[in-house]
């Protein structure tokens, strides 16, 4: 691999990085996975690059397998921890891409894109932050302020205003905290203006199974996205084995522009999706837009020809 192709793939990687952390005003941009490749071997970066290739082309057991192979060169590299924690996202293997997104974090625990794919596994087994606390770096300040960041780009507003409580205050943080409030102002409006749809509903116990999916077909009827996914999610967090709330969240990611996020939910929800032909249409017909979103044709006609007409 020559010298230029990896400076050229760390800049793009700290651009992306920078880009990403631009999304919201004065966030630090340093947050690059930095590694100086000069001081690993021919045999480490040939690996480590041809496992990126394979990635790229979703050919994830390779890529895990060549990442393990780096491991065994450099056991205590975080980039390759990183990198295995997203691979094993993808094979929805979460319990191990839980411990290898861990290891990186603490490793750098600054790093914004490290503290993001963290915070992914953990919502992907519906796991809370909470009790995980006393392994967490609570006392890094820009650990908090990278999580607040994190949770508000995922819509979960209140999570992160309780977060930049207990931050130390800054420039950023009064930033954030007027986006933050923001966000609650016009996701609380958007659940008002879907209230309806269970206001009749008065032997639903709140919080329960029948409330949510009343709220979420309200929101759905009248196209109101806004905060769709915060509810989705509130509802998947008592009810992850139920398909329809992965739906309502993979739909609000699209109408959100967001066609991983809303991959990632939709093919999850796939998982538990079971006899109900109508709703693997509709599952069909977002996975389909999200992957003609990102230009992949080939995973969207796929989708496409599974949808059955009729239902």
């Amino acid at each position: 691999m020559s010298p230029i192709i990896l400076v050229f793939f760390w800049g793009c990687l700290f651009v992306s990085l920078s880009t990403y952390a631009q999304e919201t005003p004065v966030i630090d941009e340093n947050q690059s996975s930095e590694i100086f490749l000069d001081d690993y071997s021919d045999d480490f970066q040939e690996k480590f690059f041809e496992a990126l290739k394979q990635k790229g082309i979703e050919n994830y057991d390779r890529a895990i397998n060549l990442m393990l192979a780096c491991k065994q060169l450099d056991a205590d590299n975080y980039v390759v921890d990183h990198e295995l924690a997203q691979l094993y996202v993808k094979e929805k293997q979460y319990p191990v891409a839980e411990e290898y997104a861990l290891t990186a974090l603490l490793a750098e625990p600054n790093n914004l894109w490290y503290t993001n794919t963290y915070i992914e596994v953990l919502q992907k087994q519906q796991k809370s932050i909470e009790p995980l606390r006393a392994q967490l770096p609570f006392d890094n300040a820009k650990f908090k302020e990278n999580l607040a960041l994190v949770y508000y780009r995922k819509g979960r507003a209140k999570a992160a205003k309780a977060i930049l409580t207990e931050t130390p205050k800054s420039n950023f943080t009064q930033i954030l905290s007027v986006k933050i409030d923001d966000l609650i102002e016009v996701q609380e409006a958007a659940i008002t203006r879907s209230s309806f749809s269970t206001t009749n509903n008065n032997r639903a116990e709140s919080g329960s199974f029948e409330q949510y999916r009343a709220r979420i077909q309200g929101m759905l009827r009248t196209n109101n996205y806004l905060a769709l996914d915060q509810v989705a999610e509130e509802a998947l967090e008592s009810y992850p084995s139920q398909p329809y709330f992965y739906y309502a969240q993979g739909y609000a990611f699209n109408k959100k522009s967001k066609p991983r996020d809303a991959i990632e939910s939709l093919e999850t929800g796939l998982d538990y999706l079971v006899g109900d032909i109508a709703l693997a249409n509709k599952f069909y017909k977002e996975l389909a837009d999200a992957y003609n979103s990102i230009n992949n044709s080939v995973k969207a006609n796929m989708y496409l020809r599974k949808i059955k007409p009729g239902f």
